[in-house]
């Protein structure tokens, strides 16, 4: 027996259909108003998903850019007494000669000065290795000699009254004789610099002071410290390299480890956004949808005549498949390109501004990773491949015989 062949969907056909429908039709002029409602839809979906996103990425990262100058990459803390030490500094120094490293103190104090009061949290740090790893520590540091100095932040400055060169009241926990009894030791330190990290929250609670002064008035033993600060450009990388030779006592976190949940809740709320903007796609796709039957009903003379002059079920299911793909594909890169030209203008132009003690920046962030913009594209894709498929399935399936009888 000779199989019978199935003969290829003629393309040149198909092409000339799909002109022909995309066409305005004075006689139907609701088809074409809800196609171009359709493409609308789409690409408004498409640009606030991308504007949307980019913003919402480029806020993360801005927070994570300030949080990371105060945070540090990789700190390094003691489970147990003497567990951060000199000798350890030493041998992380000679492992890893591209890491910098910072120890430090660390302790809670009650600054003072013309009757403000402010809870800071003092460190005492070697000042020239603590600029090596933060920028915003060697920009403030001044040029004072003393071991009873500080470096500050903007807010805290403010709040106590207290510029470059004049001095504060530091009360620590730790109690002196004072007479017959005892009271919290103070000290008085001269101001020796002022930051300014971008989040009002750090600039109000963070001091630095120096090692000397720890040992001095707390009584520190020398070599001895809370814990060490590691500056990398890889931390994700380098983080397990450095926890498989540290001791049993000594632990290591990352920045993204202590702010965890912070930026699980931004991330959390990043995909909630894109997929409750992704409904305005979904919306749309109801136009196409719609669109498409519409010609189909208009059009069932013309697709009956198509039918007994010989073209198939599978070229009429094509020409509609493709009409709504090239109303989807329209509406994508009409939105693409509106998108990227709002991401430019606000890039561009301070359009909105925030509170800069909020937020960290006054200029709104705006930054569209690949891996968005593909989500968007595929989300969309999908989505419009799915709407356009019920209309050209029924249209396929129009049988000319009871079309031409009843009309």
């Amino acid at each position: 027996m000779r199989m019978r062949t199935i003969p290829k969907p003629n393309k040149k056909f198909i092409r000339h259909i799909i002109r022909h429908y995309l066409r305005y039709d004075k006689e139907n002029p609701f088809i074409f108003i809800s196609a171009l409602l359709a493409f609308l839809g789409i690409a408004a979906g498409v640009m606030v998903l991308m504007i949307a996103m980019g913003i919402m990425n480029g806020t993360q990262k801005e927070f994570a850019k300030r949080l990371f100058v105060m945070n540090y990459p990789l700190t390094i803390l003691p489970l147990g007494d003497d567990a951060v030490n000199d000798d350890l500094v030493a041998s992380l120094s000679e492992k890893f000669p591209q890491l910098q490293f910072s120890p430090y103190y660390t302790t809670q104090v009650i600054t003072k000065n013309e009757g403000a009061v402010q809870g800071s949290l003092l460190y005492g740090v070697d000042a020239n290795k603590e600029a090596k790893i933060n920028h915003i520590f060697a920009e403030a540091k001044g040029s004072e000699e003393s071991k009873f100095k500080v470096v500050m932040g903007e807010g805290l400055s403010l709040e106590m009254n207290a510029d470059i060169g004049q001095k504060v009241t530091l009360y620590f926990s730790e109690q002196q004789a004072v007479g017959f009894g005892t009271m919290p030791l103070q000290k008085r330190f001269v101001v020796d610099g002022v930051f300014k990290s971008g989040l009002k929250a750090y600039d109000k609670a963070i001091m630095y002071t120096t090692i000397e002064a720890f040992e001095k008035l707390l009584k520190r033993e020398h070599g001895n410290y809370d814990g060490l600060h590691v500056y990398t450009k890889n931390p994700l990388e380098e983080i397990e390299a450095i926890r498989a030779v540290l001791p049993e006592m000594v632990l290591i976190e990352g920045w993204w480890q202590q702010n965890g949940s912070f930026f699980a809740a931004m991330e959390m709320e990043k995909k909630a956004l894109f997929l409750v903007l992704l409904l305005i796609i979904l919306v749309a796709s109801l136009n196409i949808i719609s669109s498409l039957l519409m010609t189909v009903m208009s059009r069932r003379q013309e697709i009956a005549l198509m039918r007994t002059l010989g073209a198939t079920k599978t070229e009429i299911k094509s020409i509609f498949f493709r009409l709504g793909l090239i109303i989807g594909a329209a509406g994508i890169v009409a939105g693409t390109l509106m998108g990227g030209l709002g991401i430019w203008v606000l890039k561009t132009f301070d359009i909105i501004t925030m509170p800069e003690d909020v937020y960290g920046t006054s200029k709104l962030p705006v930054e569209l990773t690949m891996s968005d913009f593909s989500f968007i594209l595929i989300g969309t894709s999908v989505i419009i491949l799915l709407s356009a498929l019920y209309p050209a399935k029924k249209a396929s399936q129009t049988d000319p015989l009871t079309v031409l009888r009843n009309e």
